[in-house]
């Protein structure tokens, strides 16, 4: 198993990446509302334009890999997984399903029960 080792090292042009991201999302964002009267497609455009921008900068900052580089590790997890075959999975999930009901049911039991004993019995309280 190999594991990914990512150090992360905040030099300034990382923090200015970053500080451009943000402020493309900001711009985006401004822009999309500002754009109204040239309309929706414009809008749009602009919006989509500048989040893509502001997702390259922040991708190709320190934390963006580190980003990228968790998620090449989580999928590489997710294949690793033997997910069940459907016939178990079918069985599962009418296993829980029956553990529902007869939880409902106990549960229905035990409140009516409750509610006889202490209206009717102690209290006195019929309806």
């Amino acid at each position: 198993m190999a594991t990914t080792q990512v150090q992360t090292v905040n030099t300034g042009a990382d923090k200015a990446k970053l500080a451009a991201a943000a402020l493309l999302v900001v711009a985006a964002l401004a822009a999309f509302y500002l754009l109204t009267k040239q309309g929706q497609l414009v809008q749009w455009a602009a919006l989509v334009v500048g989040l893509g921008f502001a997702a390259g900068a922040f991708f190709t900052s320190e934390t963006g890999r580190q980003l990228i580089a968790f998620g090449r590790d989580a999928w590489r997890e997710v294949k690793k997984v033997v997910w069940p075959a459907r016939k178990e999975a079918i069985q599962i999930t009418a296993y829980v399903f029956g553990f529902v009901l007869i939880m409902a049911l106990f549960l229905w039991l035990t409140d009516k029960t409750l509610e006889w004993l202490f209206y009717d019995l102690i209290l006195g309280w019929k309806k």
